[in-house]
């Protein structure tokens, strides 16, 4: 994997798993836990909304809207087990 990949991979996770924490209010987790919640929030979304029908298209502004999309079911998912 070329390291440009893993860049844009954190940049996008960094981004996604900030907005998504602006959107659900809570404690943060930092800037390393928003990238990994960016990217594991990505990958959820990368899964679920092809199997609901829902594409939002292709560039670097869609990949962000679907890691947030992502992000903030992951987030709502872990503050509703936590409490």
């Amino acid at each position: 994997m070329a390291p440009e990949i893993i860049i844009i991979w954190l940049v996008i996770g960094a981004i996604a798993g900030w907005l998504a924490g602006q959107i659900v209010k809570g404690g943060g987790f930092g800037l390393v836990g928003d990238i990994v919640v960016g990217i594991i929030g990505a990958v959820i979304a990368g899964w679920l909304l092809p199997r609901i029908g829902l594409y939002i298209g292709g560039g670097f502004i869609a990949e962000i809207i679907n890691a947030v999309i992502g992000a903030v079911i992951l987030l709502v998912v872990v503050r509703l087990v936590k409490r």
